[in-house]
């Protein structure tokens, strides 16, 4: 064997590498292209007229990924420390997800953030008065 060719396992290797990156090309193009054809939700019910929701669904359907979209700002604002009573609400988020619509659950969450916040507030101004006496 001549020193300027690979060896025969580094070439099959070389070979094996190249395939599988046009591989991976052919299937990202293939799944664009799907991807390109499925659109949005206008364009699906356009395709599909007969199936496609009504004006009212398609509001509410809005409505609750607003909600969705609060319920983020709610649990996940910009913070530089560790925010206890957001953790806990983004736990009880999932779970309550599950079982009620995203509007109602952020409802269920504003309402406890502010309880759970009003009660630490309370406790904290105890303790300052507390320490004042002493």
């Amino acid at each position: 064997m001549r020193r300027n060719q690979p060896h025969p396992t580094t070439l099959h290797a070389v070979v094996i590498q190249r395939l599988s990156v046009l591989s991976l090309t052919a299937a990202l193009a293939l799944s664009s292209a799907a991807s390109a054809e499925v659109g949005t939700y206008h364009d699906i019910a356009r395709r599909h007229p007969d199936s496609a929701l009504d004006t009212a669904d398609v509001a509410h359907a809005r409505l609750q990924e607003e909600c969705l979209g609060g319920l983020k700002e709610l649990n996940f604002r910009a913070r530089n420390e560790f925010d206890a009573v957001a953790e806990w609400s983004n736990l009880r988020t999932i779970s309550l997800l599950q079982q009620f619509p995203p509007c109602d659950v952020l409802i269920m969450i504003e309402v406890a953030q502010q309880q759970i916040r009003a009660d630490q507030a309370r406790e904290q101004k105890t303790v300052t008065q507390d320490a004042k006496r002493r």
